[in-house]
């Protein structure tokens, strides 16, 4: 016991966290509670952040198409082939596989997963990839799904597979948190069946009676389960789960270039096994806003000339904070090199 009491001056901060986006049920001993989450507390959290998503959601619809909208709201996913004319797509792939990059890597098992922040010198110098982030289609979609007004972070991701190697958590299904979320590919190269394309189980983003009953068992024995990313509130699901949670085998993306995937991450997904070494290459969304807001805007590192200098505050932040060793920096910067480089 008392190796445990010097933590406890933490317990305001807890608290505190329980009204935002926190997830991780090992970093904070009220989320990680069994007890708690036996009555309810995960699930309470879980209830209210899609109730309010779904309300946001419903604020942004007129924006959305509604062909968009309905593929969405029944599959937790939008895939659009040829979402740009071909002109201008061609013109957008040109203009970045002709440049260089800096870039910044992270290794997962046997895969690498490169990315150059998309900041307002990048979109200066490509001017063809502002066109398409301020295109009212593909605002409209962002903000609709990741429920928010707000804009996302943007990548150019580079994606580097290989069969041989030890294996890739990404390979198993999973949510990314309890609450709903964007992440969105506009893939720039082909993307074969055998090299790890996304996965995603449609219509898993809702939360139904089975899913909920499930939330609930997982939340209770988590802190027993040797799995360090459901921990951290990043729920696992085998596949053999999904037919008594009434969810069919995930969807498979092996699509042409110029395919736009859109997707709740509350919903289950993955990348596919790899069975090829392969490179692809995306333009790459993410947003996951602070759930518990009844608002769907209001948030001033959105307004134009802060939207795009995130990232890079964002870079200088986790430096600092690796250099003076409060939280390891997992991205590894490796220079300038052009898109779809292999290692």
């Amino acid at each position: 016991m008392k190796s445990r009491l010097p933590g406890w001056w933490k317990a305001p901060w807890w608290i505190l966290q329980l009204a935002t986006g926190a997830k991780s049920f090992v970093d904070n001993p009220f989320l990680g509670s069994p007890a708690l989450n036996r009555r309810g507390l995960h699930l309470a959290r879980m209830k209210l952040a899609h109730r309010l998503a779904w309300w946001r959601r419903s604020r942004l619809a007129g924006a959305v198409d509604p062909r968009d909208r309905a593929a969405f709201d029944q599959n937790g996913f939008v895939a659009i082939p040829d979402f740009l004319p071909a002109a201008e797509f061609n013109a957008l792939k040109a203009a970045l596989f002709s440049s260089k990059f800096e870039a910044r890597e992270q290794q997962q098992g046997s895969t690498v997963t490169r990315r150059v922040a998309i900041n307002p010198r990048l979109v200066r110098d490509v001017p063809q990839l502002g066109g398409l982030l301020r295109s009212r289609r593909w605002k409209g979609l962002m903000r609709y799904v990741a429920s928010t007004g707000g804009e996302p972070l943007y990548y150019l991701q580079t994606i580097i597979t290989s069969p041989d190697g030890p294996p890739d958590p990404q390979f198993n299904l999973h949510s990314d948190s309890f609450q709903p979320a964007l992440k969105a590919w506009l893939f720039l190269t082909e993307v074969d069946d055998r090299a790890s394309p996304l996965l995603y189980v449609a219509g898993s983003h809702r939360l139904t009676p089975a899913r909920t009953a499930w939330e609930k068992r997982k939340s209770m024995v988590v802190q027993t389960i040797d799995d360090r990313l459901s921990q951290r509130g990043s729920f696992r699901i085998s596949r053999d789960e999904l037919s008594g949670l009434g969810l069919p085998e995930p969807t498979r993306f092996a699509v042409a270039a110029n395919t736009l995937v859109v997707a709740d991450t509350f919903g289950f997904h993955a990348r596919g096994q790899s069975n090829i070494p392969a490179v692809r290459v995306e333009i790459w969304a993410y947003r996951r806003r602070t759930p518990f807001l009844p608002w769907s805007g209001g948030d001033p590192l959105s307004l134009p000339g802060l939207a795009l200098r995130r990232i890079d505050w964002l870079y200088a932040i986790t430096d600092w904070l690796d250099r003076g060793g409060w939280r390891q920096q997992h991205w590894r910067a490796v220079g300038r090199i052009p898109l779809g480089r292999p290692r």
